[in-house]
């Protein structure tokens, strides 16, 4: 018996729709270059929106913002509330640099009152790049969807070497102890090999943090800091106790 011939079911044909789409993605990337181009170095925190500032998980991300932005990085986050602003809090503790790159969602999410330049992006995918292209590590706090969504896609990229040496940072094992397991469990049936487990760091000590930005971040990727302005005596200047911030080996880093 003869099979049917299987009808196929109409997909998306409309080519101006498909144009236009295009366009707007390229200046969607436009903006988001415009916007952060100045920023320098940075170092991304992701984590939930839902935490309040009694919270340990807020204390905690704003406590190792502050450290990471004293070794002259910008902190950069999705620019809301919870452990994205108290990430861009402790940047601005401590006098360092803050920055968001918000995501244009559904239900407005308003952008925190400690950044000092942040701009709105309508595409994820083109959030994520622009996190990539400008940020020398990830540090992923307590978070929901979004927050694995990150994880994942950076040790993707790294475990594919599209891009090579980026630190990543899980903190805090209690929280993520089911999700570790879950990665065991993917060696375990071999979807992952045992050494992509060691593509990224787990842990709850600042110090050991802060230690693996400076050796995978600062020193693996040549970054130099930035000359302090001198004050003139003739006009009776008096210099800033400011951050030395970072400036990168190449005037434009580009992770691949």
């Amino acid at each position: 018996m003869a099979k049917k011939e299987i009808q196929f079911l109409e997909g998306p044909q409309s080519r101006w729709k498909d144009f236009k789409y295009t366009v707007g993605v390229f200046f969607e990337f436009i903006k988001g270059f415009r916007a952060l181009h100045f920023v320098g170095p940075c170092v991304t925190i992701f984590g939930s929106a839902r935490f309040k500032e009694d919270h340990e998980y807020y204390k905690q991300a704003r406590k190792l913002a502050s450290e990471i932005a004293s070794l002259g990085f910008t902190i950069i986050t999705g620019g809301g509330p919870g452990i994205m602003e108290a990430a861009n809090r402790g940047a601005k503790d401590v006098g360092g640099r803050s920055v968001g790159c918000n995501i244009v969602l559904p239900v407005e999410q308003h952008t925190n009152p400690y950044l000092d330049r942040w701009v709105n992006i309508k595409y994820f995918f083109i959030r994520k790049t622009l996190l990539i292209k400008y940020s020398y590590a990830f540090v992923v706090m307590p978070g929901g969807f979004g927050t694995l969504d990150e994880f994942y896609e950076a040790v993707t990229l790294v475990q594919t070497k599209k891009i090579s040496g980026f630190p990543i940072i899980i903190f805090d094992k209690e929280f993520y102890k089911e999700i570790l397991d879950h990665n065991e469990r993917m060696v375990k049936e071999g979807t992952i090999s045992q050494n992509d487990l060691n593509l990224f760091l787990v842990t709850d000590s600042i110090q050991e943090a802060i230690a693996y930005i400076k050796e995978k971040s600062i020193i693996g990727f040549g970054l130099q800091y930035a000359k302090r302005p001198k004050p003139f005596w003739g006009f009776f200047e008096k210099e800033l106790k400011k951050i030395t911030h970072l400036i990168p080996e190449k005037e434009d880093y580009n992770p691949e």
